[in-house]
């Protein structure tokens, strides 16, 4: 082999091996990102059953709803602990089925006075909208981490060291529901 052959060969990995190690190192910055997401998720999943037992104390016809959060949160949680990449989307869309299940719980908790003025359950929602707001923190976290990998696996020799690197590109960005991206309504709220 002459010298030119190994003074490419060192030249290209002098160059390709920094952005082999970034590449790694978003990926694992991902993963730190849905370990993040996922303690978040779990305090929401231990707050829940509070919210339920104090809900439960007044809202006895309204079982089905609150059988429906349980269940939901069951679903959510049995993805718990994971930072596989292929099972997060699984995981996003559990989550956000209960997320609407706890909006539709807190709508109905409206309409009983007794319930909406009860300490514990005062408390329960400021826990709740406490979690909330880290979960939106970790979800942020989240996007930017996948936003930095899927530009370092998307521009060349990206794709090449991806593969090398076994790296997956992650499942999809948080982004708001149809719902969230509606207008909101002031005139029914001031009802």
């Amino acid at each position: 082999m002459s010298i030119t052959v190994w003074v490419a060969a060192v030249l290209a990995a002098v160059v390709l091996y920094p952005w082999y190690a970034t590449v790694v190192k978003r990926r694992n910055r991902v993963a730190e990102a849905l370990a993040g997401i996922d303690v978040q998720l779990t305090q929401r999943h231990d707050l829940i059953p509070n919210l339920l037992a104090i809900a439960r104390k007044y809202m006895e016809h309204e079982r089905g709803l609150l059988d429906d959060i349980a269940s939901l949160r069951s679903k959510a949680a049995s993805f718990g602990g994971t930072t596989d990449v292929a099972a997060a989307a699984g995981k996003f869309a559990a989550e956000e089925d209960l997320t609407a299940g706890l909006g539709r719980l807190f709508a109905v908790a409206e309409n009983y006075p007794t319930l909406k003025s009860d300490g514990p359950m005062i408390e329960a929602q400021r826990g709740y909208q406490e979690v909330e707001t880290n979960i939106a923190a970790a979800r942020r976290f989240y996007n930017a981490a996948v936003g930095g990998l899927n530009n370092a696996i998307q521009i060349f020799p990206g794709p090449l060291l991806a593969r090398l690197a076994g790296v997956e590109a992650p499942p999809p960005f948080f982004a708001a529901t149809a719902a969230a991206r509606e207008a909101v309504d002031a005139g029914r709220l001031l009802q």
